[in-house]
């Protein structure tokens, strides 16, 4: 099991992001990676994650979206959480709107540990429990600790 706290960083959990739209909201993330990891690009960053956008919605349902792209440049998986201040459409399949998204770019060739992170957010998120906590986090590092923990609650 690939631990989070190898892909997540502080500084890639944000509370009270703002929602305008789907677009801007992947522009975020973007600049928020960046900042955090110097070797990759904004504008490569979120011309990938549009790539991935349109062969169809990474939104997950219940108001939760999983942004992911495999990205030229990216040595290892990274990923980013956010909660929004306003939920944005994302054409889910559900039709609501997204305020909770978990974010993971990887390298090109990583198809293995992609398809595993995948898996282990989507289950984390499939848990309402943890979509609640997630939800309720006051702070950026509380919304950081709130995710570690929950990985915690999913290994066996």
């Amino acid at each position: 099991m690939i631990r989070f706290d190898s892909i997540l960083s502080p500084g890639r959990a944000l509370v009270g992001a703002p929602g305008v739209s789907k677009k801007r909201v992947l522009e975020q993330i973007a600049r928020v990676i960046a900042q955090d990891a110097p070797d990759l690009d904004a504008q490569t960053i979120f011309e990938s994650l549009i790539a991935r956008e349109k062969l169809g919605s990474t939104g997950f349902g219940n108001g939760i979206a999983i942004p992911h792209c495999r990205i030229t440049g990216c040595s290892q998986p990274l990923s980013a959480v956010l909660r929004l201040e306003t939920p944005v459409d994302f054409d889910a399949l559900d039709g609501q709107p997204v305020d909770l998204l978990f974010v993971l770019l990887v390298p090109q060739a990583a198809t293995d540990e992609h398809l595993e992170l995948l898996r282990q957010i989507a289950g984390m998120l499939d848990d309402a429990q943890t979509t609640a906590r997630l939800r309720a986090a006051t702070s950026s590092e509380a919304l950081y600790q709130e995710v570690l923990r929950a990985q915690q609650n999913l290994q066996p």
